[in-house]
């Protein structure tokens, strides 16, 4: 009988795409599958993850890999995006929905809040956390205790979206360094500890004690073929920074695109200052605990946007895009109408990560082609894209920069964001697997008795210059 291939499945989930990876114990992708699942609404007519159909996805694919006559599964961990919480009664059910990040929060709580519990900066600067309404773990629980009573009043415990993925296999109910450390407002950085305003409202009681993101649960195979190790999963932008820790010594930026393009900077453990927080500046938590500097901006999503409006103003189709090539005649063509130089001038300043780019603002009459349009639009993300970069970088002597998600494989961006950064040496990385990599890595201790392969990113330079050159790592 051939003998079955050790594995560990990562359950990646994003916005839109959810993704299952099997790695090999060299970490090979040796199966994959992605899909998407219509979206639910909430009590309010509101979007949101449709968790039910989620979880029972995962589910069912973990009994697949369970059965498989060519996997041993030996472990599972799961990535997933951040700022998401899931409320769950005495019996451990779930009692409301997966509430949306993206939910308008109402203004009026937020000036309650801070009447509670202090100015917005001071606890913006304990917990690192730009004050952003849902974006805030810790104010969508604030929020879910004064709006939903009823609800709150069934409600045992909080876990978050990636340990509630976990506590599905494994019945435990943890919290985890990467995901109270990413923007969540919960967690004081200086004190190491949840903030004083939890204890106040009464809402500690409902969180768990925190554990490093390395942590695994051991149920059993159902097969006698040994335990299985869970992982109790990492926040999606945390994890994708463990291939890069171990792959490099050398200190490097990372920039991780997707829905959000995340700058994270591991060896910079300053905490952002005021000014900083309001511009979208912020230190999330490596799952050892560490400090990490980062700088967010919702770059994905504006570019989708403006991309269906390119398209439906040029008749093309939405994918039109990706046959696109850098060409320096449209970045060289520049337009002086006096209201597109007013239009720039006033998108140097901005106050929220979550705010589009100046392209919005552009009047696409004035653009020849969807070809011209489009490189208007990158080059209109990257510009705010220097500046919010440029925030992590600042007391560091960081020369390298590596790029990753989607955005990777895009060479008008890659390109114009070499060439905003000249003193940097800046790579695409062919690791799009990358969180769910890193989610493995976390876990490696348990389950795979191999040294860590030597070569787990590949790299494509981007020079100033037409030449590139592949590097391996």
């Amino acid at each position: 009988m051939k003998t079955k291939q050790p594995v560990i499945a990562v359950f990646d989930i994003g916005k839109t795409n959810k993704k299952l990876l099997v790695f090999d114990e060299n970490y090979q992708v040796v199966s994959e599958e992605t899909t998407h699942f219509a979206e639910d609404v909430d009590e309010d007519g509101f979007p949101c993850e449709n968790i039910d159909i989620l979880t029972a996805w995962m589910l069912h694919h973990v009994q697949l890999l369970k059965r498989s006559k060519l996997f041993r599964l030996k472990a599972v961990n799961f990535s997933t995006y951040g700022a998401s919480l899931l409320y769950v009664d005495a019996q451990g059910k779930r009692i409301a929905p997966l509430y949306n990040y993206l939910k308008p929060y109402p203004q009026d709580l937020l000036n309650q809040f801070y009447a509670t519990h202090g100015d917005n900066e001071k606890i913006a600067v304990e917990t690192s956390s730009p004050i952003m309404g849902h974006l805030n773990a810790g104010l969508q629980l604030y929020w879910f205790k004064q709006q939903r009573a009823a609800l709150y009043g069934k409600l045992t415990s909080v876990l978050h979206f990636p340990q509630y993925l976990s506590y599905q296999l494994t019945g435990k109910i943890v919290a985890e360094m990467t995901n109270v450390g990413c923007h969540s407002a919960m967690w004081n950085f200086k004190s190491g500890a949840y903030h004083q305003w939890l204890q106040d409202e009464g809402i500690q009681v409902k969180l768990s004690p925190v554990v490093q993101g390395n942590h695994a649960v051991f149920i059993d195979n159902d097969d006698s073929a040994g335990e299985i190790a869970i992982g109790i999963g990492l926040h999606d932008s945390s994890a994708a920074i463990i291939p890069y820790l171990i792959s490099f010594k050398e200190p490097f930026v990372i920039v991780s695109t997707g829905t959000w393009t995340i700058s994270l900077n591991p060896f910079n453990k300053a905490l952002p200052l005021p000014q900083e927080l309001n511009n979208g500046c912020l230190s999330y938590l490596t799952y050892e605990g560490d400090p990490v500097k980062i700088s967010m901006l919702f770059a994905g999503h504006d570019h989708d946007q403006q991309v269906n409006r390119i398209a439906a103003h040029f008749n093309v189709q939405p994918d039109y895009f990706k046959t696109l090539s850098y060409d320096q005649q449209w970045i060289q063509l520049v337009n002086s109408r006096e209201e597109e130089e007013s239009i720039i001038t006033r998108s140097i300043h901005f106050n929220s990560p979550t705010e589009p780019c100046v392209f919005h603002l552009r009047h696409l009459a004035g653009f020849q082609s969807a070809e011209h349009a489009y490189h208007q639009l990158v080059m209109d993300i990257i510009n705010r894209q220097a500046i919010v970069t440029q925030m992590i970088m600042n007391n560091s002597s960081v020369k390298n920069m590596y790029v990753d998600g989607g955005f990777c494989k895009n060479n008008i961006y890659m390109q114009l964001l070499s060439d905003a950064f000249p003193a940097m040496e800046v790579y695409a990385t062919s690791m799009i697997q990358g969180t769910a990599l890193g989610a493995a890595l976390a876990i490696h201790n348990e389950w795979n008795s191999n040294v860590l392969p030597a070569t787990l990113i590949n790299l494509k330079h981007w020079p100033k210059s037409a030449d590139s050159v592949i590097h391996s790592h």
